[in-house]
């Protein structure tokens, strides 16, 4: 559900680790191809050009065989009607393989796996990819140099914080690249009117304080930032959260008080065995919402952050977020079915 843009190393990977159960699927299917299922890719789109942080990426022609090496980069393709031949393996807790909100684009594929916490370039090279999608990959100067002397690869533009790329641009991206542009419109289109459809009917969302906390990481807590992606959600939908991600000590969990407190990595049991947490003000006044553990479909969700899980989050979470922001402490939170 698959963020390192923090203390960039140590907790960075673990954070990766522990967390996102973001990318994908085990097993082969060398039959795997680009052909979209109701998606037809403009092939006088191409050649294509598109500028990335390490230079510029140039696609000649449509691409047939994809490959996707970021953690969440195989949802956008799927989302666009494209099965990739490649993905990134999952890393986390939760098998993805099930994720509810990608099934039908899934179709019961077992997609080959090209790495985990690295990208295994020869696992690449050996799929014999035409484009290779890595937005949110966090790969550096050096891999994409690799990669892009096997296939044209997308990385992401320098216009944010590594793995801060909005969904909406990483989506217009990926479609660029599949030659799919007006499909990608519609899509953020799409998803951006349930948005406001769930803002016209919680206005109480706008300027409120939000902290987004991740358990088990660094001291044991850690404060998501605009740095990262998955605060992306919340922001969208009007809460405001703070610049930057930072580990939290046990002395300072009042870090985490804010007018709304989101967890990653908690079930209610969890919550109430961790003392110093459960005595915040923002959980006994029940302005808490618990996205459940890391192995739930609820915290996956948020990891990939994409075109086809935020609907799915729309449903799941919007609800305990309102009994949550609606300043009445004798409303309980009916929490998601984490």
């Amino acid at each position: 559900m698959p963020r390192r843009p923090f203390a960039r190393a140590v907790i960075a990977t673990a954070t990766f680790t522990t967390v996102l159960g973001l990318a994908a699927c085990g097993g082969s299917d060398d039959e795997g191809t680009a052909a979209a299922a109701g998606s037809s890719p403009a092939s006088d789109a191409f050649p294509v050009s598109i500028e990335n942080k390490f230079g510029t990426t140039e696609i000649p022609e449509q691409p047939e065989r994809v490959v996707t090496v970021g953690f969440n980069d195989q949802d956008f393709v799927l989302a666009l009607g494209v099965t990739p031949v490649g993905v990134r393996e999952n890393l986390g807790e939760y098998d993805a393989t099930q994720r509810p909100w990608a099934q039908e684009q899934l179709d019961g594929a077992e997609l080959p796996t090209i790495g985990g916490a690295e990208i295994d370039v020869e696992a690449v090279a050996a799929l014999d990819p035409d484009l290779i999608v890595g937005v949110y990959s966090y790969m550096d100067q050096a891999v994409y140099d690799q990669l892009s002397g096997i296939a044209p690869t997308l990385a992401q533009t320098d216009d944010h914080a590594d793995g801060a790329t909005p969904w909406q641009e990483q989506t217009l991206l990926t479609g660029e690249a599949l030659g799919l542009e007006e499909e990608a419109q519609e899509l953020v289109a799409d998803v951006e009117g349930q948005f406001e459809e769930a803002i016209s009917e919680n206005p109480e969302f706008a300027g409120t304080s939000l902290a987004v906390d991740l358990t088990g990481v660094g001291s044991g807590h850690y404060l998501l930032g605009q740095d990262d992606l998955r605060t992306q959600f919340f922001t969208d939908l009007g809460f405001t959260v703070p610049e930057t991600s930072t580990d939290v000590s046990q002395e300072r969990l009042d870090l985490l008080e804010a007018d709304v407190l989101a967890v990653n990595g908690y079930t209610q049991e969890d919550a109430a065995a961790d003392t110093l947490f459960s005595a915040l003000d923002v959980v006994t006044s029940d302005r808490t919402v618990l996205l459940g553990g890391y192995d739930g479909p609820v915290s996956a969700a948020l990891g990939y952050g994409s075109p086809l899980s935020l609907p799915y989050l729309l449903d799941e979470v919007v609800p305990a977020l309102a009994d949550a922001a609606d300043g009445d402490p004798a409303t309980p939170v009916e929490q998601p079915a984490a």
